[in-house]
């Protein structure tokens, strides 16, 4: 049958009431160095708020970070797997949708999430995009600047 999402998911998830602010979503992704956080209505999961839907559904429009609701920005209608379903019914979901990201629930409680860099790692450990999504990330502002703006070396 192939291997299921609970052996390559990871079951440490963050989440946040859909009346959180997306201030609070990007300091909860900074802190937990994740790249979305699950939106939930009282107990009934909601839906999905990733750091470009941040980005492009309320920074590029304007919108006051401090005042605008993660339910403003939350993609509703979020392809989900439960812990039983197969690693290539994630493939199959993240090719069809063109999504990085699939929460997993069982019933109606979100239990992790199964991201395309957790499949990397599981099914090709060698790969490049296995090595990016285990790299720790560079939260080094000035790091960041100094290699992009760092002259080329003289090659001899």
């Amino acid at each position: 049958m192939g291997r299921s999402i609970r052996e390559v998911m990871t079951d440490r998830l963050i989440t946040l009431p859909a009346d959180a602010s997306i201030v609070d979503a990007g300091r909860a992704m900074r802190e937990n160095d994740i790249g979305d956080v699950v939106v939930m209505e009282g107990d009934r999961f909601c839906g999905l708020v990733t750091d470009r839907d941040i980005v492009v559904r309320a920074i590029a429009e304007g919108r006051d970070p401090s005042s605008t609701q993660v339910r403003d920005v939350t993609t509703e209608d979020v392809r989900t797997l439960s812990p039983d379903s197969t690693v290539a019914e994630a493939v199959d979901i993240m090719r069809s949708a063109a999504v990085r990201r699939i929460p997993v629930i069982d019933g109606d409680r979100p239990i992790g999430i199964v991201s395309i860099g957790d499949l990397a790692q599981q099914e090709d450990e060698g790969s490049a995009l296995a090595d990016i999504s285990e790299a720790p990330p560079n939260d080094e502002p000035s790091q960041t600047r100094d290699r992009q703006t760092r002259e080329p070396r003289d090659p001899l």
